[in-house]
């Protein structure tokens, strides 16, 4: 080992990348031919604002947005939307109270 490869200082640590935040529920979302269905769980500690969007394939179907619906820390809930005819996707949103 040569002495002269030695840095003479430690090299500069790498930042560390921000927090996570921990908020925002987990959800799965089943769409079943018109039908959908969002089941939720809130594993933070912090009330999560849920609404399930639902975009329908046909142009005349009116696509959806569902209620606000508040979920308590550890709680679980359900959601459920439709369309007519096919849906084309369907999501959750997530909002702060």
């Amino acid at each position: 080992m040569d002495l002269a490869e030695i840095p003479a200082e430690p090299p500069v640590r790498p930042e560390q990348p921000a927090a996570r935040e921990l908020y925002g529920s987990d959800c799965d979302t089943e769409i079943d031919g018109s039908q959908v269905i969002a089941y939720c769980h809130n594993g933070y500690p912090e009330t999560d604002l849920l609404r399930l969007h639902v975009e329908c394939e046909r142009w005349w179907d009116l696509d959806g947005d569902g209620a606000l619906v508040p979920l308590e820390p550890a709680g679980r809930t359900r959601l459920t939307g439709r369309c007519w005819k096919e849906v084309r996707t369907a999501w959750v949103s997530h909002q702060r109270p």
